[in-house]
């Protein structure tokens, strides 16, 4: 009853600021005091939800990353790290994406999170793997984020129609370097968590594995290939954001595409 509760007060925190940054765009607020009232009644949703994350994820077994356990400690670390950056960087716009995913995700949990389903044991050199796979999702999925508000801006723009838009987004110039930043970040972290994977998982190519190495080698070469389109030919706006939200989507199969299959189908079909 106790989790039940933290889950919907935390659901509730992110909806508030979603809706204060919402209320930002259409000038119902200042937008600058709107991103800071957001910010901030975002971070003890994210507070509750770290803890609700480690009462599921945490047991003596090792880590509980079944399915929406792991959907959930992803959106929280995508709200995490924007909190984080938004100290320095001018990203509050991401919490109109982020925030509804880490709300949803938390609910997904809550509701429908299996014990025991997936654990990852502790204390092993394969933990390495696991948390920069997991930190790449969630750089990744940040940049996702950013591909899909930057997307929103264009059009906007393209339909003249940027009253709003212009007083709560930078410029797409900023806009797009900071894509790119997160790109960068999450390829170096996609990177590692591939040698890893070679260097500390048994047999990567194993039945229930081959899908989630073969799709994510495949994400991972999607994205060097825009990081290198960008700096030998100067790729940008549509074309960034296809290939950004391509080499996510790839990913977001590879891992919850082969669990969704394994948990969901698999599993009951035993």
């Amino acid at each position: 009853m106790i989790h039940t509760l933290s889950t919907l007060i935390a659901v509730a925190l992110y909806g508030a600021a979603l809706a204060t940054l919402l209320s930002g765009l259409r000038g119902r607020v200042e937008m600058r005091r709107g991103e800071r009232l957001a910010f901030g009644i975002a971070l003890p949703a994210v507070l509750i939800h770290a803890i609700l994350l480690w009462q599921a994820v945490w047991t003596t077994a090792g880590l509980n990353l079944s399915l929406f356990n792991a959907a959930s400690l992803l959106g929280w670390l995508m709200a995490a790290m924007l909190l984080l950056a938004a100290v320095r960087q001018p990203v509050h716009s991401l919490g109109l994406v982020v925030f509804p995913f880490a709300a949803i995700t938390l609910l997904l949990a809550d509701r429908l999170g299996t014990p025991g389903a997936t654990m990852v044991p502790l204390g092993k050199p394969v933990d390495l793997h696991v948390i920069s796979s997991v930190a790449a999702y969630a750089v990744l999925g940040l940049a996702s984020a950013q591909a899909v508000v930057l997307a929103w801006q264009e059009n906007v723009l393209r339909r003249r129609r940027a009253g709003a838009v212009l007083g709560l987004l930078p410029p797409l110039q900023s806009m797009e370097a900071l894509l790119f930043q997160l790109l960068a970040s999450g390829f170096v972290l996609l990177s590692i968590s591939l040698v890893t994977g070679w260097l500390f998982v048994d047999n990567l190519f194993a039945q229930d594995l081959v899908h989630k190495t073969v799709l994510s080698m495949v994400a991972w070469l999607v994205f060097a290939g825009l990081l290198i389109g960008r700096h030998q030919a100067g790729w940008r706006g549509r074309t960034a954001i296809r290939w950004t939200l391509a080499g996510f989507l790839l990913l977001a199969l590879a891992y919850f595409g082969s669990k969704a299959v394994l948990e969901l189908i698999l599993s009951r079909s035993a």
